[in-house]
């Protein structure tokens, strides 16, 4: 039965109660003799008067569980009215109901007291299913009192169903201590949590600090692991694009928030300056920077997005992504390799991009170590193809995504993007005053296809050991939606055949990246063992050539090569004997025509 009707019918059932009630307490007699007919006309009377103010007051559509004063109120004045009429009526029929006066008057007293009580019963059984489900809830301490702390508290207290209860804050901010905040008190600084916690019966931490460093993140952690408490997090700044918080968005510590660094302020005039309203086509569009750069030139709002790629599982997921997301963006995918030049022609002849990030490499350094020639096709030949149809086309704008391991090359792979960057310079020089061609050079990318992460998370879910190639290899790290952003920011930079280089943050010990991966993921036992460096490895990696230095840009996380001058005919000559050697996959050839290009090259050698 439906609830308002159910409610209705309960309503009128007690008003009816109480009419009898009224009666047999006015007259107790009628209890032995029975009912006589006058007293079941006006009991009919009365509960048609209530069913009609009952009905036109809305008392059924009442919520009971949460009734209140004002409900109680509202209650109160429908009784009055009702009483009101009944006792008119009841004056007018004295003759035939022979009604004492006073059981309307009683009647209204006990019918308003009937059915405000059944509420009130609601409300308090209700109050008692709540309190058991808070007892049941995981009790949530929660580090930062700030904007985003609040909307999470107050998220969890508008959503009990979630399971989760806050019960305070730690903040580090003097002027917070001490203070309550939606009812829950501030209750010191991080660094007393381990006492806070127990204080506070906690059995949850939640960092709710998007801004947080991945040293403030790792201090939290590791406070949280000595109270033995679970820990979670909500997102960073990068990956909370729209600035809403939300329960749904709380997800375990990973890897990239220990990792984080202070978060990066953009020129987005500047980017949406290049990007809003145009046609930007993105190479690679479906692997994990590609894919990401993507994403990030949706915020700007371009007329169409073409997302060209070899594999077309990988770019029908970013065209559903981009369908769910951004549905009045127009995309295309299309399905094609850079080292196709018929394809790259037919695409830029029908769709005139205006923009272009060339994304598209091979960078599995041990795999282009024992295939040398399919790095030169796709990542020389195939940069070499999108250049050449940049300058056929006048693409406004080429921004290639390069490498650190393109600075003084140890492998193969380094050494193919470095002559690619060398070929978009090549191209810089060959474009017209309106046209910049640029190349952003970057180190490892966290939760990228094939970097160390999943490749560790893969050992742990075997049972182990995690492999490391040397105790002192380390490494630059960037998180993915970080990089994208820095692309598009030195792409808004836009100074014709410069190489950027982005401030990569302090380098980071593979071997301790391995102990917070296994750290993080809970496991027991797991061991770090040393395989030995692979071929064409570095124990460190660069961000800049022999001989290079650099020069401050308008962004003070991009900073700008100063590389030795190419001659263009030099460059294109050349490329064609490497393109040559490596269709015949003469290897012996093209680690030759490497080394003739890039004379700082360290083939060979373990730095």
């Amino acid at each position: 039965m439906n609830v308002v009707l159910t409610k209705y019918l309960i309503d009128l059932a007690l008003w009816g109660v109480a009419t009898f009630l009224a009666y047999a307490f006015r007259k107790p007699a009628l209890v032995n003799v029975g009912i006589p007919v006058n007293v079941w006309g006006y009991f009919l009377l009365s509960v048609g008067v209530m069913a009609v103010i009952a009905w036109r007051y809305n008392l059924s559509r009442q919520n009971w569980q949460r009734s209140s004063v004002p409900d109680l109120m509202w209650l109160a004045r429908a009784a009055a009215l009702a009483t009101l009429v009944i006792f008119a009526a009841g004056f007018i029929f004295q003759t035939w109901l022979q009604l004492p006066r006073s059981v309307p008057l009683l009647a209204g007293v006990l019918g308003f007291l009937l059915m405000g009580g059944v509420r009130v019963v609601a409300r308090l059984l209700f109050e008692q299913v709540r309190r058991n489900e808070a007892d049941a809830q995981r009790r949530v301490l929660i580090v930062g009192a700030g904007d985003a702390g609040t909307l999470i508290a107050r998220e969890m207290q508008r959503h009990p169903e979630a399971g989760l209860r806050p019960v305070g804050f730690l903040d580090d901010e003097p002027s917070k201590q001490r203070q309550t905040i939606m009812g829950l008190p501030v209750f010191g600084q991080v660094a007393n949590l381990v006492e806070v916690a127990k204080k506070a019966d906690a059995q949850e931490i939640l960092i709710a600090v998007p801004s947080a460093t991945g040293d403030f993140v790792r201090k939290v952690v590791d406070l949280a692991g000595e109270a033995q408490l679970r820990y979670r997090i909500i997102p960073g700044v990068f990956e909370i694009l729209s600035g809403d918080v939300n329960i749904n968005q709380i997800r375990d510590v990973n890897l990239e928030d220990l990792l984080r660094r202070p978060p990066v302020q953009l020129n987005t005039a500047e980017i949406a300056g290049y990007l809003k309203g145009r046609v930007i086509l993105v190479t690679g569009a479906g692997g994990s920077i590609g894919s990401e750069i993507v994403r990030q030139i949706c915020q700007f709002g371009p007329s169409t997005i073409l997302l060209f790629g070899r594999g077309e599982n990988s770019v029908f997921t970013i065209q559903q992504e981009l369908v769910r997301n951004w549905p009045d963006i127009k995309q295309i995918g299309l399905i094609g390799d850079v080292r196709d030049e018929a394809r790259l022609e037919a695409v830029f002849r029908e769709y005139r991009p205006e923009v272009v990030f060339h994304a598209a490499a091979h960078k599995h350094v041990p795999l282009m170590e024992q295939t040398p020639s399919e790095a030169i096709l796709n990542n020389v030949v195939g940069t070499n193809n999108v250049v050449q149809m940049c300058l056929k086309y006048s693409v406004n704008r080429l921004v290639n995504v390069s490498t650190d391991k393109a600075v003084n090359p140890t492998s193969v792979m380094g050494a193919s993007k470095r002559v690619a960057e060398m070929t978009v310079s090549a191209g810089a020089a060959r474009a017209r005053e309106t046209q910049a061609f640029v190349s952003v050079r970057f180190g490892n990318v966290l939760g990228s296809r094939g970097s160390v992460v999943p490749t560790f998370m893969n050992q742990i879910r075997s049972g182990g050991p995690i492999t490391v190639t040397h105790p002192e290899m380390v490494r630059y790290f960037m998180t993915i939606p970080e990089a994208a952003r820095l692309v598009l920011q030195a792409g808004g930079l836009a100074e014709n055949g410069k190489v950027y280089v982005l401030n990569m943050g302090d380098p980071v010990k593979i071997a301790d990246l391995a102990r917070d991966v296994i750290r993080l993921s809970g496991a027991k036992n797991v061991e770090v063992v040393y395989s030995g460096i692979r071929p064409g490895e570095k124990l460190y990696e660069e961000l800049l050539t022999t001989g290079e230095t650099t020069d401050a840009t308008t962004h003070s996380e991009i900073f700008s090569a100063k590389l030795a001058k190419v001659n263009p005919d030099d460059i294109f000559r050349e490329l064609g004997v490497l393109r040559q050697h490596a269709e015949q996959n003469n290897f012996d050839a093209v680690r030759a025509d490497l080394a003739h290009l890039i004379p700082e090259n360290k083939f060979g050698s373990v730095r």
